[in-house]
Protein backbone atom coordinates (compact mmCIF):
# COMPACT_ATOMS: atom_id res chain seq x y z
CA UNK A 1 0.00 0.00 0.00
CA UNK A 2 1.07 3.66 -0.64
CA UNK A 3 1.82 5.64 2.12
CA UNK A 4 0.53 8.81 1.38
CA UNK A 5 -2.33 11.46 3.14
CA UNK A 6 -2.62 14.85 2.77
CA UNK A 7 -1.67 17.81 5.28
CA UNK A 8 -3.44 20.34 6.48
CA UNK A 9 -2.84 22.75 3.55
CA UNK A 10 -4.02 20.21 0.95
CA UNK A 11 -0.94 19.19 -0.38
CA UNK A 12 0.08 15.51 -0.88
CA UNK A 13 2.89 13.72 1.85
CA UNK A 14 4.15 10.56 1.23
CA UNK A 15 6.74 8.64 3.65
CA UNK A 16 9.16 7.22 2.24
CA UNK A 17 11.22 3.69 4.02
CA UNK A 18 13.35 5.92 6.15
CA UNK A 19 10.26 7.95 7.47
CA UNK A 20 11.28 11.11 5.99
CA UNK A 21 8.00 12.72 4.68
CA UNK A 22 8.36 13.86 1.00
CA UNK A 23 5.48 16.75 0.56
CA UNK A 24 4.26 17.77 -3.67
CA UNK A 25 1.93 20.34 -4.11
CA UNK A 26 -0.88 19.27 -6.20
CA UNK A 27 -0.72 22.53 -8.34
CA UNK A 28 2.67 21.51 -9.55
CA UNK A 29 1.20 18.05 -10.39
CA UNK A 30 -1.67 19.57 -12.19
CA UNK A 31 0.57 21.81 -13.84
CA UNK A 32 3.00 19.04 -15.08
CA UNK A 33 -0.43 16.53 -15.91
CA UNK A 34 -1.42 19.34 -17.84
CA UNK A 35 1.53 19.69 -19.89
CA UNK A 36 1.89 15.97 -20.40
CA UNK A 37 -1.26 16.07 -22.21
CA UNK A 38 -0.07 19.04 -24.29
CA UNK A 39 2.98 17.59 -25.33
CA UNK A 40 0.32 14.65 -26.22
CA UNK A 41 -1.67 16.56 -28.50
CA UNK A 42 2.00 17.41 -30.61
CA UNK A 43 2.37 14.37 -31.71
CA UNK A 44 -0.38 13.44 -34.10
CA UNK A 45 0.04 17.29 -34.77
CA UNK A 46 3.42 16.12 -36.28
CA UNK A 47 1.48 13.78 -37.89
CA UNK A 48 -0.98 16.73 -39.95
CA UNK A 49 1.92 18.91 -40.25
CA UNK A 50 3.99 16.40 -42.21
CA UNK A 51 1.09 14.37 -44.10
CA UNK A 52 -0.47 18.28 -45.83
CA UNK A 53 3.41 18.54 -47.09
CA UNK A 54 3.15 15.35 -49.02
CA UNK A 55 0.83 13.93 -52.13
CA UNK A 56 -2.73 12.84 -50.91
CA UNK A 57 -2.16 9.61 -51.97
CA UNK A 58 0.67 9.23 -49.14
CA UNK A 59 -1.60 11.49 -46.60
CA UNK A 60 -2.64 9.27 -43.96
CA UNK A 61 0.34 6.86 -43.77
CA UNK A 62 2.00 10.11 -42.30
CA UNK A 63 -1.24 10.89 -39.41
CA UNK A 64 -0.88 6.66 -39.10
CA UNK A 65 3.17 7.26 -38.37
CA UNK A 66 2.61 9.47 -35.38
CA UNK A 67 -0.39 7.61 -33.79
CA UNK A 68 1.96 3.91 -34.21
CA UNK A 69 4.67 6.12 -32.63
CA UNK A 70 2.61 6.88 -29.43
CA UNK A 71 1.44 3.23 -29.32
CA UNK A 72 5.31 1.55 -29.79
CA UNK A 73 7.67 3.99 -27.65
CA UNK A 74 4.57 3.62 -24.38
CA UNK A 75 5.12 0.02 -24.53
CA UNK A 76 8.74 0.56 -25.05
CA UNK A 77 8.88 3.04 -22.46
CA UNK A 78 6.92 0.70 -20.15
CA UNK A 79 9.31 -2.26 -20.83
CA UNK A 80 12.94 -0.39 -20.31
CA UNK A 81 13.04 2.45 -21.63
CA UNK A 82 12.29 5.14 -18.81
CA UNK A 83 14.56 2.93 -16.86
CA UNK A 84 17.73 3.18 -19.68
CA UNK A 85 16.84 7.27 -19.51
CA UNK A 86 16.31 8.09 -16.07
CA UNK A 87 17.32 5.32 -13.39
CA UNK A 88 19.86 6.91 -10.95
CA UNK A 89 22.06 4.21 -10.61
CA UNK A 90 22.71 4.10 -13.99
CA UNK A 91 26.15 4.89 -16.22
CA UNK A 92 27.29 8.11 -17.59
CA UNK A 93 25.95 7.06 -21.40
CA UNK A 94 22.58 4.83 -20.53
CA UNK A 95 20.76 4.08 -17.95
CA UNK A 96 20.50 0.40 -15.64
CA UNK A 97 17.15 -1.86 -15.78
CA UNK A 98 16.43 -0.76 -11.83
CA UNK A 99 13.29 0.36 -13.13
CA UNK A 100 11.97 -2.41 -15.86
CA UNK A 101 8.47 -2.85 -16.56
CA UNK A 102 8.08 0.59 -14.28
CA UNK A 103 8.92 -1.41 -11.00
CA UNK A 104 9.35 0.55 -8.48
CA UNK A 105 8.02 4.00 -9.92
CA UNK A 106 5.47 5.40 -7.96
CA UNK A 107 4.96 8.01 -5.24
CA UNK A 108 8.75 8.44 -4.74
CA UNK A 109 10.56 11.96 -6.17
CA UNK A 110 11.09 11.74 -9.59
CA UNK A 111 14.91 12.29 -10.79
CA UNK A 112 13.69 15.37 -12.29
CA UNK A 113 12.90 17.14 -9.77
CA UNK A 114 11.75 16.52 -5.99
CA UNK A 115 8.69 18.52 -6.12
CA UNK A 116 6.82 15.85 -8.10
CA UNK A 117 6.52 11.93 -8.10
CA UNK A 118 8.43 9.70 -9.98
CA UNK A 119 5.46 7.95 -11.97
CA UNK A 120 4.47 11.80 -13.00
CA UNK A 121 7.73 12.74 -14.28
CA UNK A 122 7.80 9.24 -16.27
CA UNK A 123 4.78 10.05 -18.51
CA UNK A 124 5.85 13.26 -18.93
CA UNK A 125 9.01 12.00 -20.50
CA UNK A 126 7.34 9.54 -22.36
CA UNK A 127 5.73 12.45 -24.49
CA UNK A 128 8.88 13.49 -25.37
CA UNK A 129 10.68 9.91 -26.32
CA UNK A 130 7.17 9.64 -28.13
CA UNK A 131 7.90 12.62 -30.35
CA UNK A 132 11.03 12.43 -31.44
CA UNK A 133 9.85 8.79 -32.57
CA UNK A 134 7.43 10.53 -34.82
CA UNK A 135 9.64 13.37 -35.97
CA UNK A 136 12.12 10.65 -37.30
CA UNK A 137 10.55 8.37 -39.26
CA UNK A 138 8.55 11.37 -41.45
CA UNK A 139 11.79 10.75 -42.96
CA UNK A 140 10.12 7.52 -44.96
CA UNK A 141 7.47 9.74 -46.55
CA UNK A 142 6.43 8.45 -49.71
CA UNK A 143 8.80 5.63 -50.28
CA UNK A 144 9.37 3.65 -46.66
CA UNK A 145 7.10 0.79 -45.83
CA UNK A 146 4.98 0.35 -42.86
CA UNK A 147 5.23 -2.43 -41.11
CA UNK A 148 9.39 -2.37 -40.52
CA UNK A 149 9.03 0.94 -39.22
CA UNK A 150 7.47 0.05 -36.25
CA UNK A 151 10.50 -2.64 -35.69
CA UNK A 152 12.92 0.49 -36.23
CA UNK A 153 10.88 2.73 -34.07
CA UNK A 154 11.10 0.16 -30.74
CA UNK A 155 14.77 -0.03 -31.32
CA UNK A 156 15.80 3.24 -32.32
CA UNK A 157 14.05 4.19 -29.33
CA UNK A 158 15.73 1.85 -26.97
CA UNK A 159 19.53 2.67 -28.56
CA UNK A 160 19.55 5.95 -29.78
CA UNK A 161 16.81 8.14 -28.27
CA UNK A 162 17.65 7.01 -24.88
CA UNK A 163 21.44 6.93 -24.20
CA UNK A 164 20.89 10.05 -25.35
CA UNK A 165 18.30 11.48 -22.98
CA UNK A 166 20.36 9.93 -20.30
CA UNK A 167 23.55 11.83 -20.70
CA UNK A 168 21.65 14.57 -20.97
CA UNK A 169 19.28 14.58 -18.54
CA UNK A 170 20.07 12.42 -16.25
CA UNK A 171 22.27 13.19 -13.05
CA UNK A 172 24.81 10.75 -13.70
CA UNK A 173 24.99 12.12 -17.38
CA UNK A 174 28.39 13.10 -19.07
CA UNK A 175 26.39 15.80 -20.97
CA UNK A 176 24.78 17.23 -17.78
CA UNK A 177 27.94 16.78 -15.17
CA UNK A 178 29.95 18.51 -17.66
CA UNK A 179 27.73 21.45 -17.31
CA UNK A 180 25.41 21.22 -21.01
CA UNK A 181 22.72 23.64 -21.27
CA UNK A 182 19.39 21.89 -22.75
CA UNK A 183 16.34 22.58 -20.99
CA UNK A 184 13.79 21.06 -22.98
CA UNK A 185 15.10 18.85 -25.95
CA UNK A 186 17.83 20.52 -27.96
CA UNK A 187 20.20 17.64 -28.57
CA UNK A 188 17.95 14.36 -27.14
CA UNK A 189 14.70 15.66 -29.68
CA UNK A 190 15.29 17.36 -32.37
CA UNK A 191 19.38 17.01 -32.98
CA UNK A 192 18.63 13.07 -32.70
CA UNK A 193 15.27 13.17 -35.17
CA UNK A 194 17.04 15.21 -37.94
CA UNK A 195 19.92 13.15 -37.78
CA UNK A 196 17.75 9.87 -37.86
CA UNK A 197 15.79 11.32 -40.67
CA UNK A 198 18.71 12.62 -42.81
CA UNK A 199 20.09 8.88 -42.31
CA UNK A 200 16.73 7.28 -43.09
CA UNK A 201 16.89 9.73 -46.36
CA UNK A 202 19.99 8.54 -47.47
CA UNK A 203 19.69 4.52 -46.91
CA UNK A 204 15.86 4.89 -49.06
CA UNK A 205 17.53 7.02 -51.72
CA UNK A 206 15.53 9.22 -53.98
CA UNK A 207 12.31 9.04 -54.62
CA UNK A 208 10.79 7.85 -58.30
CA UNK A 209 11.23 11.09 -60.80
CA UNK A 210 13.58 12.36 -58.42
CA UNK A 211 15.33 15.57 -60.04
CA UNK A 212 11.74 15.93 -62.66
CA UNK A 213 9.21 17.66 -62.43
CA UNK A 214 7.47 14.97 -61.38
CA UNK A 215 8.35 15.65 -58.02
CA UNK A 216 8.08 19.27 -58.00
CA UNK A 217 4.62 19.60 -56.37
CA UNK A 218 2.75 21.79 -53.90
CA UNK A 219 2.07 20.48 -50.95
CA UNK A 220 -1.42 18.91 -51.07
CA UNK A 221 -3.40 19.85 -48.53
CA UNK A 222 -2.27 23.73 -46.69
CA UNK A 223 -4.74 23.52 -44.48
CA UNK A 224 -3.27 20.15 -42.92
CA UNK A 225 -0.30 21.98 -42.60
CA UNK A 226 -2.01 24.65 -40.38
CA UNK A 227 -3.45 22.47 -38.43
CA UNK A 228 0.01 20.89 -37.44
CA UNK A 229 1.57 23.57 -36.75
CA UNK A 230 -1.21 25.03 -34.13
CA UNK A 231 -0.83 21.84 -32.37
CA UNK A 232 2.83 21.93 -32.26
CA UNK A 233 2.82 25.68 -31.14
CA UNK A 234 -0.24 25.33 -28.38
CA UNK A 235 1.48 22.38 -27.48
CA UNK A 236 4.79 23.38 -26.96
CA UNK A 237 3.35 25.67 -24.15
CA UNK A 238 3.94 22.13 -22.25
CA UNK A 239 6.99 21.00 -24.03
CA UNK A 240 9.07 23.86 -22.75
CA UNK A 241 6.84 25.61 -20.07
CA UNK A 242 6.62 22.16 -18.42
CA UNK A 243 10.45 21.22 -18.68
CA UNK A 244 10.13 23.72 -15.48
CA UNK A 245 8.23 20.64 -13.84
CA UNK A 246 6.34 22.99 -11.90
CA UNK A 247 4.49 25.94 -12.04
CA UNK A 248 6.51 28.90 -11.45
CA UNK A 249 7.91 31.82 -12.72
CA UNK A 250 10.56 29.86 -14.61
CA UNK A 251 8.02 27.76 -16.66
CA UNK A 252 6.22 31.62 -17.17
CA UNK A 253 9.45 32.95 -19.16
CA UNK A 254 9.84 29.75 -20.45
CA UNK A 255 6.28 29.92 -22.17
CA UNK A 256 7.33 33.90 -23.13
CA UNK A 257 10.45 32.98 -25.61
CA UNK A 258 8.58 29.90 -26.72
CA UNK A 259 5.46 32.09 -28.16
CA UNK A 260 8.09 35.17 -29.08
CA UNK A 261 10.47 32.98 -31.16
CA UNK A 262 7.85 31.00 -32.93
CA UNK A 263 6.41 34.35 -33.64
CA UNK A 264 9.55 36.00 -35.12
CA UNK A 265 10.46 32.92 -36.86
CA UNK A 266 7.52 32.13 -38.76
CA UNK A 267 7.45 35.88 -39.87
CA UNK A 268 11.22 35.32 -40.55
CA UNK A 269 11.12 32.16 -43.11
CA UNK A 270 7.82 33.62 -44.68
CA UNK A 271 10.00 36.99 -45.46
CA UNK A 272 12.54 35.03 -46.71
CA UNK A 273 9.86 33.33 -49.33
CA UNK A 274 8.80 36.25 -49.93
CA UNK A 275 11.72 37.20 -52.29
CA UNK A 276 11.47 34.38 -54.47
CA UNK A 277 7.90 34.93 -55.39
CA UNK A 278 6.46 37.82 -54.11
CA UNK A 279 3.73 35.85 -52.35
CA UNK A 280 2.76 35.63 -48.46
CA UNK A 281 3.36 31.65 -47.81
CA UNK A 282 1.27 30.33 -45.26
CA UNK A 283 3.76 27.18 -45.63
CA UNK A 284 6.00 29.62 -45.43
CA UNK A 285 5.20 30.97 -42.14
CA UNK A 286 4.36 27.44 -40.28
CA UNK A 287 7.68 26.29 -41.32
CA UNK A 288 9.28 29.22 -39.78
CA UNK A 289 7.21 28.94 -36.67
CA UNK A 290 8.21 25.28 -36.05
CA UNK A 291 12.29 26.55 -36.46
CA UNK A 292 11.68 29.31 -34.26
CA UNK A 293 10.47 26.22 -31.57
CA UNK A 294 13.31 23.97 -32.14
CA UNK A 295 15.41 26.98 -31.89
CA UNK A 296 14.49 27.96 -28.63
CA UNK A 297 13.73 24.19 -26.87
CA UNK A 298 17.07 24.11 -25.31
CA UNK A 299 17.38 28.00 -23.94
CA UNK A 300 13.97 28.37 -23.17
CA UNK A 301 13.96 27.76 -19.36
CA UNK A 302 17.63 29.70 -19.40
CA UNK A 303 17.32 32.71 -21.65
CA UNK A 304 15.37 36.31 -21.48
CA UNK A 305 12.54 37.46 -23.56
CA UNK A 306 14.91 39.63 -26.29
CA UNK A 307 16.92 36.79 -27.05
CA UNK A 308 14.21 34.79 -28.13
CA UNK A 309 14.05 37.10 -31.04
CA UNK A 310 17.37 36.58 -32.24
CA UNK A 311 16.60 32.78 -31.70
CA UNK A 312 13.71 33.17 -33.85
CA UNK A 313 15.54 35.23 -36.78
CA UNK A 314 18.36 33.16 -36.63
CA UNK A 315 16.47 29.74 -36.13
CA UNK A 316 14.16 30.90 -39.31
CA UNK A 317 17.08 31.93 -41.17
CA UNK A 318 19.44 28.60 -40.65
CA UNK A 319 16.87 26.57 -41.25
CA UNK A 320 15.52 28.24 -44.78
CA UNK A 321 18.75 28.37 -45.66
CA UNK A 322 19.48 24.51 -44.76
CA UNK A 323 16.68 23.17 -46.77
CA UNK A 324 18.74 24.02 -50.30
CA UNK A 325 21.84 21.24 -48.55
CA UNK A 326 19.15 18.67 -50.37
CA UNK A 327 19.92 20.00 -53.31
CA UNK A 328 24.13 20.40 -52.45
CA UNK A 329 24.72 16.83 -51.31
CA UNK A 330 21.97 14.92 -53.06
CA UNK A 331 20.28 13.15 -50.60
CA UNK A 332 16.27 13.37 -51.28
CA UNK A 333 14.78 14.52 -47.72
CA UNK A 334 11.14 14.82 -48.31
CA UNK A 335 10.01 16.75 -45.43
CA UNK A 336 12.96 18.90 -44.98
CA UNK A 337 13.61 16.88 -41.25
CA UNK A 338 17.47 17.48 -41.01
CA UNK A 339 17.07 21.00 -41.97
CA UNK A 340 13.92 21.98 -39.25
CA UNK A 341 14.86 19.89 -36.65
CA UNK A 342 18.89 19.08 -36.53
CA UNK A 343 20.08 22.42 -37.97
CA UNK A 344 17.45 24.18 -35.95
CA UNK A 345 18.68 22.12 -32.60
CA UNK A 346 22.58 22.55 -33.47
CA UNK A 347 21.42 26.58 -33.32
CA UNK A 348 19.94 26.54 -30.28
CA UNK A 349 22.53 24.50 -28.68
CA UNK A 350 24.78 27.17 -30.09
CA UNK A 351 23.11 30.35 -28.97
CA UNK A 352 22.14 29.39 -25.32
CA UNK A 353 25.84 29.15 -24.69
CA UNK A 354 25.82 33.22 -25.75
CA UNK A 355 22.80 33.95 -23.65
CA UNK A 356 22.05 31.62 -21.17
CA UNK A 357 21.94 33.58 -17.35
CA UNK A 358 21.94 32.50 -14.12
CA UNK A 359 19.03 34.59 -12.71
CA UNK A 360 16.56 33.19 -16.05
CA UNK A 361 17.48 29.97 -14.58
CA UNK A 362 17.20 31.04 -10.99
CA UNK A 363 13.86 31.88 -11.79
CA UNK A 364 12.26 28.58 -10.07
CA UNK A 365 13.97 29.39 -6.76
CA UNK A 366 15.91 25.91 -7.04
CA UNK A 367 18.46 25.89 -10.35
CA UNK A 368 21.85 27.51 -9.75
CA UNK A 369 24.07 27.58 -13.15
CA UNK A 370 26.68 30.04 -14.12
CA UNK A 371 25.20 30.92 -17.31
CA UNK A 372 26.27 31.29 -20.44
CA UNK A 373 28.15 34.10 -22.12
CA UNK A 374 26.41 37.20 -20.92
CA UNK A 375 27.38 36.07 -17.39
CA UNK A 376 31.04 35.54 -18.59
CA UNK A 377 31.27 32.33 -18.51
CA UNK A 378 32.96 31.58 -21.85
CA UNK A 379 33.63 27.87 -21.55
CA UNK A 380 29.39 27.55 -21.84
CA UNK A 381 30.35 27.45 -25.98
CA UNK A 382 32.33 24.41 -25.54
CA UNK A 383 29.83 22.38 -23.41
CA UNK A 384 27.27 23.07 -26.25
CA UNK A 385 29.17 22.12 -29.01
CA UNK A 386 30.29 19.52 -27.45
CA UNK A 387 27.00 17.89 -26.60
CA UNK A 388 25.70 18.85 -30.54
CA UNK A 389 28.67 17.29 -31.99
CA UNK A 390 28.24 13.81 -30.32
CA UNK A 391 24.50 13.93 -30.58
CA UNK A 392 24.32 14.25 -33.95
CA UNK A 393 27.14 12.03 -34.96
CA UNK A 394 25.77 9.41 -32.43
CA UNK A 395 22.25 9.63 -33.84
CA UNK A 396 23.72 9.59 -37.49
CA UNK A 397 26.38 6.79 -36.90
CA UNK A 398 23.54 4.83 -34.87
CA UNK A 399 20.43 5.12 -37.05
CA UNK A 400 22.31 4.13 -39.81
CA UNK A 401 23.44 0.72 -38.84
CA UNK A 402 19.98 0.37 -37.77
CA UNK A 403 18.37 0.84 -40.83
CA UNK A 404 21.00 -1.55 -42.40
CA UNK A 405 21.17 -4.65 -40.02
CA UNK A 406 17.16 -4.61 -40.93
CA UNK A 407 17.81 -4.47 -44.25
CA UNK A 408 19.39 -8.28 -44.10
CA UNK A 409 16.62 -9.02 -41.91
CA UNK A 410 13.86 -11.00 -43.89
CA UNK A 411 11.06 -8.75 -43.78
CA UNK A 412 12.35 -5.96 -42.37
CA UNK A 413 13.70 -3.93 -45.50
CA UNK A 414 11.90 0.15 -45.37
CA UNK A 415 12.29 0.55 -49.26
CA UNK A 416 9.02 0.12 -50.67
CA UNK A 417 9.04 -1.14 -54.32
CA UNK A 418 8.31 1.12 -57.53
CA UNK A 419 4.88 -0.34 -57.57
CA UNK A 420 4.05 0.92 -54.15
CA UNK A 421 5.46 4.11 -54.42
CA UNK A 422 3.32 4.35 -57.86
CA UNK A 423 0.25 3.28 -56.19
CA UNK A 424 1.17 5.27 -53.15
CA UNK A 425 1.63 4.31 -49.86
CA UNK A 426 -1.37 4.68 -47.99
CA UNK A 427 -3.27 2.33 -50.94
CA UNK A 428 -0.33 -0.01 -51.04
CA UNK A 429 0.31 -0.32 -47.65
CA UNK A 430 -2.77 0.48 -45.65
CA UNK A 431 -5.56 0.10 -47.84
CA UNK A 432 -6.98 3.25 -46.89
CA UNK A 433 -6.71 6.83 -47.91
CA UNK A 434 -6.94 9.78 -46.66
CA UNK A 435 -9.81 10.40 -48.91
CA UNK A 436 -12.17 8.90 -50.74
CA UNK A 437 -12.23 9.38 -54.32
CA UNK A 438 -8.07 8.86 -53.99
CA UNK A 439 -8.68 5.28 -54.98
CA UNK A 440 -10.05 5.94 -58.21
CA UNK A 441 -7.49 8.66 -58.76
CA UNK A 442 -4.56 6.47 -59.81
CA UNK A 443 -2.00 6.88 -62.97
CA UNK A 444 -4.36 5.62 -65.74
CA UNK A 445 -2.31 2.73 -68.26
CA UNK A 446 -0.22 1.75 -65.00
CA UNK A 447 -0.70 -1.85 -64.66
CA UNK A 448 0.29 -2.71 -61.08
CA UNK A 449 1.32 -5.67 -60.04
CA UNK A 450 -0.41 -6.24 -57.00
CA UNK A 451 1.48 -9.43 -55.54
CA UNK A 452 4.66 -7.77 -55.72
CA UNK A 453 3.29 -4.43 -53.48
CA UNK A 454 2.11 -7.26 -51.09
CA UNK A 455 5.34 -8.53 -51.08
CA UNK A 456 7.05 -5.39 -49.73
CA UNK A 457 9.37 -4.89 -52.90
CA UNK A 458 10.79 -8.66 -52.36
CA UNK A 459 11.15 -8.31 -55.68
CA UNK A 460 12.47 -6.63 -58.54
CA UNK A 461 9.52 -4.36 -60.51
CA UNK A 462 8.96 -4.75 -63.97
CA UNK A 463 10.03 -2.12 -65.37
CA UNK A 464 9.44 -2.94 -68.88
CA UNK A 465 5.95 -3.88 -67.85
CA UNK A 466 5.54 -0.55 -66.60
CA UNK A 467 7.00 1.57 -69.40
CA UNK A 468 5.30 -0.23 -72.62
CA UNK A 469 1.85 0.53 -70.73
CA UNK A 470 2.48 4.22 -69.04
CA UNK A 471 -0.36 6.28 -71.04
CA UNK A 472 1.02 9.80 -72.58
CA UNK A 473 -1.02 11.22 -69.39
CA UNK A 474 0.86 10.33 -66.08
CA UNK A 475 -1.88 11.37 -63.71
CA UNK A 476 -5.00 12.92 -64.00
CA UNK A 477 -4.06 15.99 -62.21
CA UNK A 478 -1.40 16.66 -64.94
CA UNK A 479 -4.16 18.56 -66.57
CA UNK A 480 -5.33 20.60 -63.51
CA UNK A 481 -2.38 21.50 -61.50
CA UNK A 482 0.11 23.61 -63.27
CA UNK A 483 2.85 22.25 -60.79
CA UNK A 484 1.80 19.36 -58.56
CA UNK A 485 1.78 15.69 -60.24
CA UNK A 486 0.28 12.47 -58.41
CA UNK A 487 3.14 9.94 -59.13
Amino acid sequence: MVNVTYDASGDLNWVDGDGKTVVYNLGDIGFVIAATALVWIMIPGVGFFYSGLLRRKNALSMIWTSLVSIGIVSFQWFFWGFSLAFSETGSAYIGDLKYFGLKGVLAQPSIGSSRIPSILFCIYQLMFAAITAALAVGAIAERGRLGPIMVFIFIWTTIVYDPIACWTWNSNGWSFVLGGLDFAGGTPVHISSGMAGLAISIYLGKRRGYGTERLAYKPHNVTYVVIGTILLWFGWFGFNGGSALSANLRAIQACIVTNLAASVGGMTWMFWDYRMEKKWSAVGFCSGAIAGLVAITPASGFVGSPAAVVFGVLGGTACNFATQLKFVLGFDDTLDIFASHAVGGIVGNILTAFFAQASVAGADGVTVIPGGWLDHHYIQLGYQVADSVSGASYSFVVTTIILWVLHFIPGCRLRASEEAEILGIDDAEMGEFAYDYVGLDQEPGHAIDTSAVALGGSREPDHHAVKEKRSSTSSIHEKNAPVATEA
